[in-house]
């Protein structure tokens, strides 16, 4: 079969890029005719917060990907359309994350439905942006017109699909994991490498947003400090006003539990930080599903989580971890407090293993395909 997929792709960097390089090497396996089309202009640089786009890792894994979409020039969008629907694929999967494509990707869909042939499907990671802007619901709703099959990865973001598309025939699948970073190494060489004492440790992981709740764990730690000794390991570039995370920490009095990486950390590193931790800690205000979280599964890691979006259909008490109620200093405190008491009694590591398979890149590709063909059956 040919496919297609357009979508962020190496050489750009983050989350969707991995997400997109996995699938594409999951529909190889299969031996399907897959082509990448990503952008020669993904975002703007003044609307982009990050230090740089790009991957810049020497031994980062590409994919062969063609940089033709550029985000903001409609006739470019007219010219990318054009050109698929003269290729013909079978299939056109676009990744799906920020409303601000929804006009790029619209027009490309609209343009290639013409050749009466190409079955266009949506993968949701958002619907509904964490941080709204004028125009969300007007982009996605364009985009959303040419497509034929969504595929969404929680509950929550299955929702919004069905506010904005109440017709649209989806399928609810879990997030696959990011088996991409390679394997867990033991904690002691991981501290040894991040030059970290021996220790009890938690991990804050990502780009560093509002909606994250990095400002709710801090306080938490700041009503744990006098209770046992940890470190919080926080490991991200801020994509906001740092100085309110640096403020809050030495207002907390906090600075000697927390050790800051305040870098995008390459995917050859990923493994270090994982490793060095006990468990890993999304105390998010928002969210829909967490790639981190199958970075988490991918090395065996308990989490410890509020319940918003989809981290509830995942994160299971005295089982992968800790459930708590978001925007609560005193509620994560407290589920912290109860993981590091069980951590020695609960075999974490062993209780993940054992769900893994329900979030293989095997099972979602063969079900999204399994929605393709089922519809016209």
């Amino acid at each position: 079969m040919k496919i297609f997929i357009l979508s962020s792709a190496y050489p750009f960097r983050g989350g969707i890029a991995n997400f997109t390089g996995l699938l594409y090497h999951e529909l190889i396996k299969l031996e399907h005719n897959v082509q990448v089309i990503t952008f020669k202009r993904q975002y703007p640089s003044i609307f982009f917060p990050g230090k740089t786009q790009f991957e810049n890792e020497e031994n980062a894994k590409k994919i062969p990907s063609k940089r033709y979409v550029d985000s903001i020039s409609p006739i470019n969008w007219f010219k990318v359309g054009k050109l698929i629907k003269k290729e013909s694929p079978d299939i056109l999967i676009f990744n799906f994350w920020m409303p601000f494509f929804g006009p790029a990707f619209g027009t490309i869909g609209k343009i290639v439905k013409k050749n009466n042939h190409t079955k266009i499907v949506s993968i949701c990671h958002n619907v509904i942006p964490h941080e709204r802007k004028p125009g969300d619901i007007v982009f996605t709703k364009y985009f959303f017109r040419s497509v034929d099959y969504f595929v969404t990865m929680s509950k929550a973001v299955t929702d919004d699909l069905l506010k904005i598309k109440p017709d649209a025939k989806y399928k609810l699948l879990f997030h696959p994991v990011y088996s991409n970073f390679g394997e867990t190494i033991p904690k002691q060489e991981a501290l040894a490498k991040l030059n970290i004492p021996d220790g009890n440790t938690l991990l804050f992981f990502g780009f560093i947003r509002d909606y994250k709740g990095l400002d709710t764990l801090l306080e938490a730690v700041g009503l744990l400090k006098n209770e046992f000794k940890f470190k919080l390991i926080i490991a991200g570039e801020f994509y906001v006003d740092r100085s309110k995370y640096i403020d809050l920490i030495n207002r907390l009095g906090i600075s000697d539990f927390v050790i800051l990486f305040e870098k995008f950390i390459p995917a050859s590193e990923v493994k270090y930080y994982f490793s060095a931790a006990d468990a890993v800690v999304l105390p998010y205000k928002d969210a829909t599903q967490s790639g981190i979280m199958q970075i988490c599964n991918n090395f065996l890691k308990p989490v410890i989580a509020t319940n918003v979006g989809g981290l509830g259909e995942i994160v299971k008490d005295d089982y992968n971890g800790y459930l708590t109620e978001p925007k609560n200093p005193s509620a994560l405190a407290e589920a912290i407090r109860k993981f590091f008491e069980r951590k020695d009694k609960i075999d974490f590591a062993s209780n993940i293993k054992n769900e893994l398979s329900k979030f293989s890149w095997e099972k979602f590709v063969e079900e999204m395909m399994n929605l393709v063909n089922e519809k016209d059956s």
